[in-house]
């Protein structure tokens, strides 16, 4: 089967991010970050539901007992979809105006992982934030600092290994999972982007244990073999592609979310900022676990 692209229904996010799949439910969420909106769609019907959040928000995690977990510019909050409230569960204290909470993942024991990018830094600036886990009882821990843009955290199948891109720096991170604790340990290069003139965004992990990452600055998906060596490329029909989640009832579909004028970025193409879907792919994804809490 051939690989083929479509844009799926006809939204027009500023900053298209953080889909995630539900296999509960069978639909698919993501965000527009700049402005304050959470998608919920239905694939099959193509019914579409929108609901104001705060703005920014860098991603979502959907709730094992119901609504979602939002990283919002000031850490993490609980969202309500019936009445539409978005309360703290716990705050970063980072009360800086160029760094707010980004991308982030629920790791396969339901523990939300996301971490923060801070914008407009001067070179001698010391990068602030960095990545945190949220657990079930809403204790928030700093895991890994020097983050300048914190994008794609994603896991191996098995859990034990968390990829983190930082976007500024062009590169993808790897480093062994603690699966009983949640801790990250022995951190070093797992791909280096520099050379291909490109950034990482969002990304996740197959069934094969590959990782798929968002070229943002060349238009592009990138699958990267579990050494770091990319294996394929497909040219996406807009610029600036920002995230991505297997879903689909076999798991067998690539929703990839894109921007049309973000605060760096501005896409000449009259889809820009839609949704897509990829496939034909001869891959399948992994079910995204909810948060615990």
């Amino acid at each position: 089967m051939a690989i083929s692209i479509r844009r799926v229904g006809e939204t027009k996010d500023r900053l298209g991010e953080g889909p995630v799949w539900d296999a509960e439910s069978q639909r698919l969420f993501w965000v527009d970050s700049l402005a304050g909106l959470l998608h919920r769609l239905d694939p099959m019907s193509g019914a579409r539901e929108d609901f104001a959040v705060p703005a920014p928000v860098g991603s979502l995690a959907l709730c094992r007992s119901g609504g979602a977990i939002l990283s919002l510019r000031d850490g993490f909050h609980r969202y309500d979809f019936a009445s539409g409230e978005a309360r703290p569960v716990a705050l970063l204290g980072i009360n800086h105006p160029n760094v707010r909470l980004n991308d982030g993942k629920v790791d396969r024991q339901g523990r939300f992982l996301a971490g923060t990018m801070h914008i407009n830094r001067q070179p001698e600036e010391k990068v602030l934030g960095g990545l945190y886990r949220l657990e079930a009882d809403g204790a928030a821990t700093l895991l890994l600092e020097d983050i300048a843009t914190t994008n794609g955290p994603c896991f191996s199948p098995d859990g034990r290994i968390l990829y983190v891109a930082d976007s500024s720096r062009q590169v993808i991170w790897a480093c062994d999972y603690d699966t009983e604790t949640g801790t990250p340990s022995r951190q070093r290069v797992f791909a280096d982007l520099k050379p291909l003139n490109t950034a990482p965004d969002g990304a996740t992990v197959d069934a094969e244990g590959h990782l798929w990452s968002a070229l943002v600055r060349t238009g592009q998906i990138g699958r990267f073999a579990p050494d770091g060596r990319l294996v394929q490329r497909i040219d996406m029909p807009v610029t600036y592609p920002t995230s991505l989640s297997f879903g689909g009832p076999g798991l067998d579909v690539l929703y990839v979310t894109s921007i049309s004028a973000s605060t760096r970025y501005v896409a000449p193409e009259p889809e820009a900022g839609g949704l897509f879907a990829i496939e034909g792919l001869g891959v399948t994804g992994l079910p995204e676990p909810r948060f615990a809490g």
